[in-house]
């Protein structure tokens, strides 16, 4: 009976999980950078998708000033399809360099864009 009850009590985070408040892509901005054309956007998001994976990559094995050349490279380019939180993420890289915390958040951004991406091209 013990098992029973610890099995439906309120869990110890009673705030409960996190809410997840914004898209990792601001579709309105997208659709005016591509006046609106649907396979435009994919192609651009997918693309985008593969070179935030890539300068993720290059920031890993660089050396501090390159981290923030390509941590700026990939703001500009979050910031034109309209990825906000990879954009703040690797503006902190760009000030920072190469600071552990703020390239795992720049990681953990990059990868809920990229999931969420995928979720949109099935």
């Amino acid at each position: 009976m013990a098992a029973v009850s610890i099995a439906f009590e309120a869990p110890d985070n009673c705030g409960g999980a996190p809410a997840f408040t914004k898209k990792p892509i601001d579709f309105d901005h997208l659709a005016r950078q591509t006046m609106g054309d649907k396979d435009l956007e994919i192609e651009v998001l997918q693309l985008f998708s593969r070179n935030a994976r890539a300068a993720l990559h290059e920031i890993a094995d660089a050396d501090d000033k390159a981290v923030r050349a390509t941590a700026h490279r990939l703001k500009g380019a979050a910031q034109a399809v309209g990825a906000p939180a990879v954009s703040a993420a690797a503006a902190a890289v760009e000030d920072q360099g190469k600071d552990s915390a703020a390239i795992a958040k720049l990681a953990v951004t990059i990868v809920e864009a990229e999931n969420f991406i995928l979720k949109l091209c099935r």
